[in-house]
């Protein structure tokens, strides 16, 4: 038998059992403890549907939005079982002091929210009952404060978000939105429709009208959200608006009744004119005639994107893809990558400027004071372009018209901060190709328009077959370059304001003879080639240049002068992007000897809509003359020598015209300069006896 421990004591071994006992037991408790309290809490909030906590609300969310907030009648706030139960009949929410009214007022509201996302700061609403609601959505007209974003009413403003709504019941309620900065006013009722059969648990309608920048429009659509066994499902959008005969419907697919981000939806747009539609937006482009076109349409962000665009405008096609940015506070910025196959050529008038009903009624000059005009008009919406920003690009791949030798135009457009830039625009002209930068600065006033166009090197032949001459015979080619800048809100009134330089070169090539002939009105020589079936018979272009110098919208010629192997073709006077005026003429002196050569100048005269040519000159009338007077004195024979040419043309060095030269630098091939060609002076030419020049 073992000995017994003198030191064991029974009371100290049951207290050594009973410490981990203890250590577990305190939590366990603590914890029950909490557990019951919430369960006794929510047994109360139950039980009561937390009545008790209306003045509590009222101050706790006043102090918080820092809004009056008033419950009139019933309150319920209570956990059913897990979300957040919440009734209010006649609550109301003030708008702040500088809108003034009610933000919110409702005859009875009966929700339930999702508690635990609620916790981390996201709004589920799983169901909402609204009856007679009213909701003043409104912008100041700084656009910096708005009536829906609580706390310091003077911070500066959040864009609206709607709660995640995943089933609603809406019954005579009323929503009012106001932006003065997009000019937008609207009212719209909404009312939910139940369904008669198991596909949907309601249908919300809604109406409304409205204006912006002062255009009326009405709108209506409707909201099927899925019945109770889809809850939290997609709901279908169906949107209508419209605005006189331009109209917009939006059908498709949103993530929630009231999430618009990420939403599948289809757009058709269509009406008279395209530009009534951006008018809306405040955005200014050409206009159109009717046009019809479809998109998808999706919300990312402050991005609205239309992709997969489809559509015609006119008779020209029209696709791409396009996002329309609308930042709070911020510029609106359309930024657009486009394509046409075939773009009309009554369509393509509005670009520079022409009315398309004026263009398809077949009237492209206008009298002003009884003189037609042919030059564009239409002014640039400065105040528009002033209030967004755009980079669009453009590409055509033919135009649709006779005698136009156009094809792939391709277009960059930018617009930052009311500076336009065209830089480049291009395009392929029979076999050639045009470049051209052009820079239209609305900063200030006036606008303040630069154009730089190149032409390189272009097959004369195949350009002017283009235009219904034959080509046979005719291997020139012509490159040039406009360097310009003028002021006006348009392109007649920027031209008419113009300097700069035009320069058209034509290097080493072959024209028809009867050309040349008729050029120098050598009638014997065209009549005997004409005889003899020869006025085919190419001759050759040593070198050429057709040149103005344009000052304040007048150009004059600096130099006009053609060097060909058989003649000099010189010209002077000058043309007038004013009033569209002609004061031109040309003459054709010949190297070698020739009978019956007038040696007179052919006058271009009239305007750019209705030019006239003048081959009847002064000279020649007084070459006539003295004819005549030789008859009368000598004999017949005498007076042929009044039409004789010596073949004493000076030949043209090369060098100063392939460059593009002035007047002032324009030599013969001895060296010596050359008189007989315009020197940049617009004044009227005087017309000198017996064709000097």
């Amino acid at each position: 038998m073992a000995e017994a421990d003198p030191n064991f004591r029974p009371d100290r071994a049951r207290l050594v059992r009973r410490v981990p006992d203890s250590a577990i037991a305190a939590p366990l408790a603590i914890l029950s403890a909490i557990i019951g309290l919430i369960i006794l809490a929510w047994l109360i909030l139950y039980i009561t549907k937390g009545r008790f906590l209306r003045h509590p609300f009222e101050r706790t969310v006043s102090s918080l939005l820092q809004r009056d907030v008033r419950v009139a009648g019933d309150f319920q706030l209570y956990f059913d079982p897990i979300d957040t139960k919440f009734v209010a009949e006649g609550l109301t929410i003030s708008n702040p002091a500088w809108r003034g009214g009610e933000f919110f007022e409702s005859k009875r509201i009966d929700t339930r929210i999702a508690t635990l996302p609620l916790i981390f700061g996201t709004r589920r609403v799983k169901w909402l009952d609204l009856t007679n609601g009213k909701l003043d959505l409104a912008w100041d007209k700084a656009h910096k404060r708005n009536t829906f974003t609580f706390g310091d009413p003077d911070k500066k403003g959040k864009p609206f978000e709607l709660p995640d709504i995943r089933t609603a019941q809406i019954v005579g309620t009323k929503i009012s939105y106001l932006d003065p900065s997009l000019l937008l006013k609207t009212d719209i009722s909404v009312e939910t429709i139940r369904a008669t059969d198991t596909r949907f648990a309601g249908d919300i309608r809604f109406t409304g009208n409205g204006t912006m920048r002062a255009i009326p429009f009405t709108l209506s659509g409707s909201l099927m959200s899925p019945n109770t066994t889809l809850a939290g499902g997609k709901n279908r959008l169906a949107l209508a608006v419209r605005s006189g005969r331009t109209s917009l419907d939006v059908a498709g697919t949103l993530p929630g009744a009231t999430v618009i981000e990420g939403a599948d939806l289809k757009l058709l747009a269509r009406g008279p004119n395209l530009s009534l539609l951006f008018d809306f937006l405040g955005v200014a482009i050409p206009d159109t005639r009717t046009f019809r076109v479809t998109s998808d349409l999706t919300k990312a962000g402050v991005d609205w994107k239309f992709t997969r665009l489809a559509g015609r405008f006119g008779d020209s096609d029209l696709g791409g893809t396009m996002t329309v940015s609308v930042p709070v506070g911020g510029r609106l910025n359309i930024a657009a990558d486009l394509r046409t196959n075939t773009l009309d050529i009554i369509d393509a008038g509005p670009f520079i400027g022409y009315e398309p009903a004026r263009l398809e009624a077949g009237k492209v000059a206008v009298p002003v004071a009884g003189i037609p005009r042919i030059l564009p008009d239409a002014p640039l919406r400065i105040e528009a372009i002033k209030r967004f920003d755009a980079q669009v690009k453009y590409h055509v791949q033919n135009i649709r018209a006779k005698n136009v030798p156009i094809s792939n135009i391709a277009l960059n457009l930018d617009l930052n901060d009311s500076i336009l830039k065209l830089s480049p625009l291009t395009f392929d002209m029979a076999d050639g190709h045009l470049w051209s930068d052009i820079s239209i600065n609305a900063r200030g006033a006036p606008v303040r328009t630069a154009y730089d166009i190149r032409l390189s090197p272009t097959p004369m032949g195949k350009l002017l077959a283009r235009f219904g001459a034959d080509q046979s015979g005719t291997t020139g080619t012509v490159k040039a370059r406009i360097q310009m800048t003028g002021v006006g809100d348009s392109v007649r009134t920027s031209l008419a304001s113009s300097n700069g330089r035009i320069a058209i070169i034509i290097p080493h090539g072959t024209f028809w003879t009867r050309n040349i002939q008729l050029a120098e009105l050598d009638l014997g020589t065209y009549f005997q080639k004409l005889v003899m079936e020869k006025l085919k018979k190419p001759v050759e272009i040593n070198c050429g240049l057709i040149a103005f110098t344009v000052r304040n919208g007048v150009a004059a010629a600096d130099p006009i002068l053609i060097d060909t192997t058989k003649n000099v073709i010189a010209g002077r006077g000058s043309f007038s992007f004013k009033d569209e005026s002609l004061d031109l003429a040309f003459r054709g002196d010949g190297k070698k000897f020739s009978l019956f050569s007038a040696q007179s100048p052919i006058g271009v005269n009239g305007h750019f809509a209705k030019p006239g040519i003048s081959v009847i000159s002064e000279q020649l009338l007084g070459r006539a003359g003295v004819s005549v007077g030789l008859g009368l004195i000598a004999s017949p024979l005498a007076a042929v020598l009044a039409f004789v040419d010596i073949g004493d043309a000076k030949s043209a060095q090369c060098g100063p015209i392939l460059s593009g030269a002035t007047a002032n630098a324009q030599r013969t091939t001895k060296g010596q300069p050359r008189g007989d060609v315009g020197n940049g002076t617009a004044s009227k030419q005087k017309k000198k006896f017996l064709g000097i020049f």
